[in-house]
């Protein structure tokens, strides 16, 4: 990749888009800005402005010191009030992290692809469309690539590059290389539904919502069992925390992706009827007080009534069995994500550990277990359904 002072382009002021174009700035790229909303950039630019001073006093600036580095960075910062002017500036790369919706991006990398340098990489945060997709938009597929950082860009390490079958090898190593100068963890990836991390996370959300349609596990008791296992979190405060919609949005994605790839086993990736009606009603998590659980002041006061099992009803898993039961789920989805060549079984144990905060990844969770015959022969006692019919890999 070119020298850190060459430009980058930011399509999105959103908090994606704010936090990319911080990490940008932090490498010593002048950037552009560009979002459809101008009150927006002026929102981003007040984010990059405060994630940039936590920064300075996570750097133990003195004071004189930590606003010359900020008002430094900041000095880099260009709005681009529409896309022309953010292609002016010849940006090396540009990053779009704007909604999802793939006719938007593919009308973004259009215009892109037409008044940028043949070399300049095309980027995508998308984390559920395809890129293959959005690159169709485009003459020059083959410098288009996706770039998913997870959310907030600038703490979390992992970013996953992800490379359609179109693009120049050279193009996802320039990406490749850019990441690690940025001080991420980047992790390549094929780009298929969900990559890697929206993939194989997908029964940790998944298989906890079936536990509670099926009047088997309360919210309480999963969040409490998962969080004793060693998550920081446990599905149901994760899917608030995220946001119900924000989650089932994902869901969504990676099923008709499946569908659409013609994945004989999609049924997995169901969206949740749970979920579905939540979104439907507004009631979408810490964001408007209530969701799986109910909140006060920003205070969690208590789970929501009228989701799942009762209060004072029994559910019938114990702690152990309800553990062992999502373990399998997310092994089972790694292998299958494995051997569709998403990812080598390290990368994915890597990007599940810093994009899913998992306590280890899937392979090392297999192996703990006692190895591939162990996952099977604990894999038919939980039955026959979708999330639990053996990967091919497993049975190789």
């Amino acid at each position: 990749m070119a020298a850190r002072t060459e430009p980058v382009g930011v399509v999105g002021a959103g908090t994606m888009g704010a936090g990319i174009a911080q990490l940008a700035l932090e490498a010593g790229h002048p950037v552009w800005l560009h979002d459809v909303d101008a009150a927006a950039i002026d929102r981003g630019r007040a984010r990059i402005r405060s994630g940039l001073e936590r920064r300075a006093t996570r750097r133990e600036l003195d004071p004189e010191s930590a606003d010359e580095w900020v008002d430094g960075r900041l000095d880099g910062l260009h709005e681009a009030a529409t896309l022309d002017d953010l292609t002016s500036a010849q940006p090396e790369l540009v990053v779009e992290a704007a909604l999802e919706d793939l006719e938007a991006k593919r009308a973004i990398f259009g215009q892109l692809d037409a008044a940028t340098s043949s070399q300049a990489i095309l980027a995508t945060n998308t984390s559920a469309l395809s890129v293959a997709a959005i690159a169709s938009a485009t003459t020059h597929r083959e410098r288009v690539v996706g770039l998913h950082f997870f959310n907030p860009a600038p703490v979390m390490p992992l970013v996953e590059v992800v490379a359609p079958d179109a693009a120049d090898p050279v193009a996802v190593e320039r990406a490749t290389e850019l990441m690690t100068v940025w001080g991420k963890v980047p992790v390549r990836c094929r780009d298929t539904p969900g990559f890697i991390v929206n993939r194989v996370n997908r029964p940790f959300t998944l298989e906890a919502l079936a536990m509670l349609a099926a009047g088997e596990a309360t919210i309480d008791d999963v969040d409490a069992v998962m969080r004793a296992h060693g998550f920081p979190m446990g599905p149901f405060e994760l899917m608030d925390l995220v946001g119900i919609d924000i989650n089932l949005a994902a869901a969504r994605g990676v099923y008709a992706g499946a569908v659409a790839a013609g994945d004989p086993a999609a049924e997995r990736f169901r969206p949740s009827p749970i979920q579905e009606r939540l979104v439907a009603e507004g009631r979408l998590g810490r964001k408007t007080d209530e969701g799986f659980y109910r909140y006060e002041d920003g205070r969690r006061v208590g789970p929501s009534s009228d989701v799942g099992v009762r209060p004072g009803d029994r559910a019938t898993l114990d702690g152990s069995a309800l553990a062992a039961r999502i373990d399998l789920a997310i092994v089972n989805e790694a292998y299958r994500a494995a051997g569709d060549g998403v990812a080598t079984p390290a990368d994915i144990d890597l990007a599940m550990r810093l994009g899913a905060n998992h306590p280890i990844g899937p392979f090392e969770r297999a192996a703990a277990l006692g190895g591939t015959s162990a996952v099977l022969a604990a894999l038919r006692i939980q039955g026959d359904g979708p999330r639990f019919v053996p990967a091919p890999g497993l049975l190789a």
